[in-house]
């Protein structure tokens, strides 16, 4: 079941003032930080902005639980309130909630940027299991030492000491329950491969090359049944692609809305 959540409660950064409009999902631990680098090297050409999930950093708690659905909709509420359409950058869970939102409100994605995503762990038992096991981590463990835990597989082994503490110190401010627990459950739920092929934005899918979490398969999947999608490898570069090669992940996506949203060289 789904609970509306008001998208007044949503913490959203926002920058530039021209240009196409972007707005950027995080990752299933972390927050609107994660898109620092974009927000300092792009904002000069887009128009960018980026929640705080509901229930994560500052924004406020659902009232009850939200599935997928409820956080594809919250996210076209904050597309409306800004005029929409918008182009939407996806990170690995918000991959999965932007490749939703297209699905149920494709007249407000004018394109998606899918990066270290999948379809979902429902498409895998095992996987679902082990993603409704989060929430119980997290509460057993508290915020810092579940960040300490799980924030260093985020990026690669040669990702430089000073990116490890700042994923994980997102992470640690980012998370709490029952937020977590809800994006975790609506995760663990989900399965996006039968309706893949109706979505009709155009994709660009990024996945690093050395990501231990999602991994270069799960995004060939997702390149493979979009219909109108181009695949791309970041070399170097882990789950949080966009943190550890952000010149490279940039500009592709400038190359992206290049050709989706005529944006001069």
């Amino acid at each position: 079941m789904n609970a509306p959540y008001d998208p007044a409660g949503l913490q959203v950064a926002e920058t530039g003032a021209g240009g196409p409009t972007l707005l950027c999902l995080h990752g299933i631990g972390s927050s609107s930080a994660a898109f620092a680098p974009q927000f300092a090297s792009l904002g000069d050409r887009l128009r960018l902005f980026a929640w705080d999930a509901p229930g994560y950093g500052a924004s406020a708690d659902p009232e009850g639980p939200l599935d997928l659905d409820g956080y594809a909709d919250t996210a076209a509420a904050l597309i409306r309130a800004r005029g929409g359409p918008a182009h939407v950058l996806g990170v690995s869970w918000g991959g999965v909630i932007a490749l939703r939102l297209a699905a149920r409100h494709p007249d407000l994605v004018a394109s998606l940027i899918v990066a270290s995503s999948s379809p979902g762990s429902g498409t895998d038992a095992e996987k679902a299991a082990a993603m409704r096991t989060r929430a119980t981590e997290l509460a057993a463990l508290g915020p810092r030492a579940f960040a300490e835990r799980r924030g260093p597989r985020l990026v690669s082994d040669a990702a430089p000491a000073a990116l490890v503490r700042r994923v994980t110190d997102t992470m640690a401010t980012a998370v709490r329950l029952p937020g977590y627990g809800h994006a975790a459950e609506a995760m663990a739920a989900t399965d996006l491969r039968g309706e893949l092929p109706g979505i009709a934005a155009p994709t660009l899918v990024l996945c690093g090359d050395l990501d231990r979490v999602t991994g270069p398969g799960a995004s060939q999947l997702l390149a493979g049944a979009l219909p109108r999608s181009a695949y791309v490898i970041v070399k170097d570069a882990g789950h949080l692609a966009n943190q550890e090669r952000p010149e490279a992940f940039d500009a592709w996506v400038l190359s992206h809305l290049r050709i989706t949203a005529r944006l001069g060289a």
